[in-house]
């Protein structure tokens, strides 16, 4: 795409932005939504044309359709008697079934080779992000249901969104892939128990039926997923190539549903709610970090750890939201972490790539 094209939707942007500030103020537009979503879809354009900045198109995207979600939540709760939110649960077996096609039996070697790493990455992973969503829920003041959520996202494993992250931070990719493995496997008992003890008292919790949930979303999926990669890695082209854009489509797709759902409880406690995911988010970055550090692993394997914690599965704990009938409060913490952990999670990665690792050329 040309370069002026790029130039246009940034001035674009800009001009449709001024136009829905003054909007707040005067309201003299009758569809503001609209001048909103367009101002999202051009901003995303634009980056598009700046190196440094196009790494984020995805979640500007992503904003634009939240935003769309927020002004028109009826197009994305029921279509023609369906609801939607049925569609939570296939679509992330399907972004499963990709995690499983670029997995290898191979990514659990890392056990044997780096035991101290993994354990400690596991540890942090499973103790660090619930606990301290936890204290967040528990001094919150949000209504139970939504306190719940947080802790259910601190509870859930690593996803794949920390290993490309710690490929960018020149961190232990090998590492990252491996307790990422870890610790989705683990999910079905882990979670389900931590869920019990820490959430308990914020909402009922079926540990024998979440195990049975995760089981359905993850296991199996991925299960199939490693088989696939087994038998037919590299004569299926068009899917391997297929199966990033189709899991980056399917998680935005279950970010705007659950948004347009828990619309009204967004519109009252939101501020609140963002503010105990960024505490949630940085926190898992920085005492990831410092954990690596008392481990006495060296600064690739820190940033790993800090990834690794940092960054969880919103996306299971969403399925998790909906199989539990509570997508609309459990869902709304996941649905909020996830666009906002991206997006900490490229500028941290960036940061320690143009940083480097102490004597590395």
């Amino acid at each position: 795409m040309p370069t002026s094209i790029y130039k246009f939707c940034f001035v674009a942007a800009g001009i449709l932005f001024l136009l829905a500030a003054i909007n707040q103020y005067f309201l003299f537009i009758p569809y503001p939504g609209v001048i909103w979503i367009l101002f999202w879809v051009l901003l995303g354009i634009g980056i598009r044309g700046q190196e440094a900045l196009k790494g984020y198109t995805y979640t500007v995207m992503i904003f634009a359709a939240v935003t769309a979600a927020m002004f028109y939540p009826n197009w994305f709760t029921t279509w023609g008697g369906f609801t939607l939110s049925g569609l939570i649960v296939p679509l992330l077996q399907l972004i499963m079934f990709g995690m499983g096609t670029s997995m290898s039996l191979k990514d659990f070697h890392g056990v044997i080779k780096m035991p101290r790493g993994v354990l400690a990455g596991v540890l942090c992973q499973f103790t660090i992000m619930p606990f301290i969503g936890f204290a967040l829920a528990k001094g919150s003041g949000l209504p139970p249901e939504i306190a719940a959520g947080i802790i259910l996202v601190g509870c859930s494993p690593s996803g794949m969104a920390s290993n490309v992250m710690s490929f960018l931070a020149k961190a232990n990719l090998a590492l990252s892939i491996t307790i990422t493995a870890v610790t989705t496997m683990l999910a079905p008992f882990v979670t389900p128990a931590l869920m019990g003890w820490l959430a308990g008292e914020f909402v009922e919790v079926d540990i024998l039926k979440m195990m049975m949930d995760i089981v359905k979303i993850v296991i199996i999926p991925i299960g199939a997923g490693l088989l696939f990669n087994r038998f037919f890695s590299g004569k299926v082209k068009w899917l391997d190539d297929a199966m990033p854009l189709l899991s980056m489509i399917a998680i935005g797709v279950i970010i705007v549903i659950i948004t347009a759902a828990g619309r009204d409880s967004l519109l009252s406690i939101g501020p609140i709610l963002i503010g105990l995911v960024v505490i949630h988010n940085l926190s898992g970055y920085t005492l990831g970090y410092w954990a690596g550090k008392l481990f006495r692993m060296d600064e690739r394997d820190c940033r790993t750890i800090a990834l690794e914690v940092g960054m969880q599965n919103g996306g299971l704990a969403s399925g998790i939201a909906k199989e539990m009938g509570k997508i609309a409060t459990v869902g709304l913490a996941p649905a909020v972490f996830g666009p906002f952990m991206n997006i900490t999670g490229s500028v941290l990665a960036s940061y320690w790539h143009k940083k480097g690792v102490k004597g590395e050329k």
